[in-house]
């Protein structure tokens, strides 16, 4: 492998559900909506935006940033931004990449279009910036995200306590990676359960995501 690996860039990325595409104004009422249950908010670093003008503040400020570089998701269904996630702490003299900062708003939370937001980032960052580590951070008591990690492939390395201080509490951050050799078999299973034959007309599932050892 050649390093440093190319930084990502501000790119749209397609999928059959969802598609990703760079943060920016247009995206902001459609926001909004997805960020309406406050409870979301409980362990990412920001608050929910008080009005449609804070959000639009917010929006300038990060949509500026490189590093953590901001990621719209698009429900293609709707047409709607449903909500967002990050590449972040990219560290391309290392082939290291996060995801993070994500909010997946009520109407694409446990969805497909949830799914195959992540499977968009993760191929991107595999199959076409080469990257040789991919990452997943969360707060230790974040039981719901660390189920996440591990339905989506990334396994569990430990937990660095007083990692963080954040909202005036501690953070312990539980680790957890996939790895560009885990990629084609995690690859496999993640177009398996995107599939349409695996969805009834109603959009559930036929068969889980199941992510072999």
């Amino acid at each position: 492998m050649k390093l440093p690996r190319p930084r990502p860039g501000r790119v749209v990325l397609e999928g059959r559900y969802a598609r990703l595409e760079p943060l920016s104004l247009a995206h902001a009422e459609a926001l909004l909506a997805a960020s309406a249950n406050a409870a979301s908010f409980d362990y990412l670093f920001d608050v929910p935006p008080t009005d449609l003008e804070d959000l639009k503040a917010y929006i300038r400020e990060k949509a500026a940033l490189e590093d953590p570089l901001f990621q719209t998701v698009i429900d293609k269904a709707t047409g709607l931004a449903g909500g967002r996630q990050t590449l972040m702490r990219i560290t391309p003299e290392h082939g290291v990449i996060e995801i993070g900062n994500i909010l997946w708003g009520p109407a694409i939370a446990r969805t497909r279009v949830a799914t195959e937001a992540l499977y968009l980032a993760a191929r991107y960052v595999f199959d076409e910036l080469g990257y040789r580590r991919f990452e997943w951070k969360c707060n230790d008591r974040n039981e719901p995200s660390k189920r996440a990690a591990r339905r989506f492939g990334f396994a569990f390395e430990g937990v660095f306590r007083q990692h963080m201080w954040t909202k005036g509490k501690n953070r312990d951050t539980a680790w957890f990676a996939m790895l560009d050799r885990d990629w084609p078999r995690l690859r496999e299973a993640y177009e398996r359960w995107l599939d349409p034959a695996n969805f009834d007309p109603a959009g559930r599932q036929r068969a889980r995501l199941s992510i072999p050892a």
